[in-house]
């Protein structure tokens, strides 16, 4: 294992981020701002496609470190932030154990069940550093560093008095693994349940021409939601990260499951936000004058795509 000064300031900690998508992206801007030293690693650094080269570019405009490997971030870092894919939440703690610094933090941000929690906590906490269970509550975007997150784990307290110095804002959930990611999934539930309704819910409507009478009844029944503006807000954010949400919600059916119940609901969101990014990749979200997924568009266009999308699909059937 590294050994390592451990400087007792968190703002002069070296930090390191495996994966570099959204959340890393904008977690280290703000950490940047501070002066933080920040190192990152992401198994796209390492390949040509367009996305690789923005998330480099990025790196290179906020002064992050790029490595080629995990093993560099973690060895260069006095706490280590895992911002994976869901399915690899566990990969990475294992991967990252070896070269972590001892007493360093691994703060695992990633949406899993809580048994994979613990089996990445297994993996780090043998090694000497300390895992850190953390559960970000909601979207990240509109907080940034300040988005609320639940910690959990022997080492959670210790870490939530480091990380709000760095401007996190944290709160302990339990010292038992587990109970951060428990409230997370089953929350998650409703929330990512609730885009896969509306967006099958609002297609179908808008394919038999009665969505107006559809959202007039949601205004009725729940008045205090702007349903045209969160069904937007939906489409939107299920187009550009329905990925990274489909895998979060096979690990809330493993939640599920873990808790002696079935998943019919959480499995059906998976597909439902699967078969969105399937679409999304394959350019169904933007005209012929596009050349990204146009983001901001209003629910409807958004329906009309998806409906013209398999309208088509089904007239090329046998």
């Amino acid at each position: 294992m590294p050994t390592a000064s451990f400087p007792a300031n968190p703002l002069q900690w070296r930090i390191g981020f495996i994966g570099y998508g959204e959340v890393a992206r904008i977690l280290s801007e703000d950490l940047r701002s501070l002066g933080v030293l920040v190192n990152a690693h992401d198994t796209k650094f390492n390949t040509s496609t367009l996305q690789a080269q923005q998330m480099r570019d990025h790196a290179q405009r906020t002064g992050v470190q790029v490595h080629d490997s995990h093993a560099l971030v973690c060895s260069n870092s006095d706490l280590v932030i895992s911002a994976v894919t869901a399915s690899q939440t566990l990969a990475a703690a294992k991967a990252c154990a070896a070269h972590m610094h001892e007493n360093a933090f691994f703060l695992d941000l990633n949406s899993a069940s809580p048994g994979t929690k613990k089996s990445a906590a297994a993996a780090i906490n043998p090694s000497g550093a300390r895992y850190v269970e953390a559960a970000v509550m909601t979207s990240v975007p509109p907080y940034r560093v300040r988005v609320p997150m639940l910690l959990g784990g022997a080492f959670a307290a210790d870490a939530g008095l480091a990380l709000t110095q760095l401007g996190f804002h944290t709160r302990v959930a339990s010292e038992e693994l587990g109970v951060a990611s428990a409230t997370k999934m089953s929350r998650s539930i409703m929330i990512k349940g609730m885009e896969a309704m509306v967006i099958e819910s609002l297609g179908t409507a808008r394919y038999y021409g009665v969505e107006d009478a559809v959202m007039a009844s949601l205004y009725e029944t729940f008045p205090g939601v702007d349903w045209e503006k969160q069904a937007s807000y939906f489409f939107q954010r299920v187009i550009a990260h329905g990925r990274r949400r489909s895998e979060e919600m096979r690990e809330v059916a493993v939640t599920v499951q873990e808790a002696g119940l079935t998943p019919w609901l959480a499995a059906a969101t998976a597909q439902r936000q699967a078969h969105m990014a399937d679409l999304a990749d394959a350019g169904i979200f933007k005209n012929q004058a596009e050349t990204t997924n146009t983001l901001d568009a209003d629910w409807r266009t958004h329906a009309d795509r998806l409906l013209q999308h398999h309208s088509t699909l089904n007239n090329q059937a046998p």
